[in-house]
């Protein structure tokens, strides 16, 4: 993985989702140049500094984006708006839970977000989820027409927002499929501006979203799938377990056990995928003492579950992943006994997409995942 602070994992992973996310190694660079220094102490030191020079760049693209609307330039406005959201959502990203600005960031993120849907993508649109008597906040790109859909669940620490700039719901877009990412309860506005916290019966949320794309006119309610992305790797193959309204679970990172990985950053095992750890989980899980929310962690696991999933089964995990064990990845594949089409992929720091969820390579990741998506719903047509 290229690592622009040698040593802090934390700030490199942040760096290299950025650049593949459709960041440009200029305006990273200079966001990164004041806080060079800054890194060498930890991941945890800093994030405020971290956070104060990704948003003068985040800020200086948004400006020219303004003039270049002005302008009548839309294309040119709408990239400029779409990467200052890139860089002010990674930002967000490193935050305390406690910090009291979060989330008057996170409303700039959405703005912004906005812009870049009113100006070049016209497909893409936000949505609301009907979820216990409020919404799960969404985008859905349309891919036009009665189109298969995909619901894309983030992780512990990334936001709908991470998602959209992935370019996923552009490639499924691409092969005739459509996407709702979704902000799930303990995840970005969901978390942030609606105080929903996470859970372990995720098919809870899966029969939200497939009540709502059954409700719509332009999704084929027959060819539902779901993916999910870090955390996600559990969320999804437990939804797909109980839900059974479902076409297919993609497990973009095999979460098979959750509750040992926390067991293991207690004993500093592994790498944590944010900084101020700690507090983070406790915000996501709506804990306030870590004891309480090891205990409850340990029901984050999927043994004795993914025997129950009965659709296409698609585990997809880095060699060296250095939050969750490749083992996992294993377990979850050998355990889905009664799929009728399970498959394993396992991508390999020669060819890269190793690291977690593949972000030191996310393109090469994310166009496979989307290739066996369109061959598995092609077939079912």
């Amino acid at each position: 993985m290229f690592e622009y602070f040698p040593g802090n994992y934390v700030w490199n992973l942040g760096v290299v989702a950025t650049l593949n996310s459709g960041g440009l190694i200029d305006e990273v660079d200079r966001a990164c140049r004041p806080i060079r220094e800054l890194a060498a102490q930890g991941s945890d030191v800093g994030t405020r500094e971290f956070m104060a020079a990704w948003t003068a760049v985040a800020e200086d693209l948004a400006a020219q984006a303004g003039a270049d609307e002005k302008a009548g330039h839309r294309r040119t406005a709408g990239q400029k708006y779409r990467r200052a959201t890139n860089y002010l959502v990674q930002a967000e990203r490193m935050q305390s839970a406690h910090d009291p600005d979060r989330n008057v960031v996170y409303r700039r993120c959405l703005d912004l977000q906005q812009k870049v849907f009113d100006l070049i993508d016209p497909a893409t649109t936000r949505v609301a989820v009907p979820f216990e008597g409020t919404t799960l906040p969404a985008y859905f790109t349309n891919a036009g027409g009665t189109a298969p859909c995909i619901v894309m669940w983030n992780g512990l620490d990334s936001t709908k927002e991470h998602m959209y700039a992935s370019g996923f719901a552009e490639e499924l877009a691409a092969r005739g499929i459509s996407t709702l990412m979704v902000d799930c309860p303990g995840s970005g506005e969901a978390l942030r501006l609606q105080g929903l916290t996470a859970r372990v019966s995720t098919e809870d949320w899966a029969a939200a979203c497939v009540d709502y794309l059954q409700g719509r006119d332009d999704v084929d309610p027959g060819r539902i799938g779901l993916v999910g992305w870090s955390l996600g790797g559990y969320y999804a193959p437990r939804a797909a377990a109980f839900e059974p309204r479902l076409a297919l679970c993609v497990a973009w990172g095999a979460n098979h056990d959750w509750g040992a990985v926390q067991r293991r950053r207690l004993e500093r095992e592994g790498e944590n995928p944010v900084p101020h750890y700690w507090d983070h989980v406790l915000w996501v899980w709506g804990e306030t003492d870590l004891d309480t929310f090891i205990g409850k962690a340990e029901a984050v696991n999927l043994d004795g579950v993914v025997e129950r999933i009965a659709v296409p089964f698609l585990v997809v995990h880095g060699e060296n992943d250095r939050q969750i064990p490749l083992r996992y990845a294993h377990r979850s594949y050998e355990q889905a006994v009664n799929s009728p089409r399970r498959e394993l992929r396992v991508f390999t720091a020669a060819e890269g997409g190793a690291e977690h969820i593949g972000l030191d390579h996310l393109s090469h990741v994310s166009v496979f995942i989307a290739d066996w998506i369109a061959d598995v719903l092609g077939a079912r047509a």
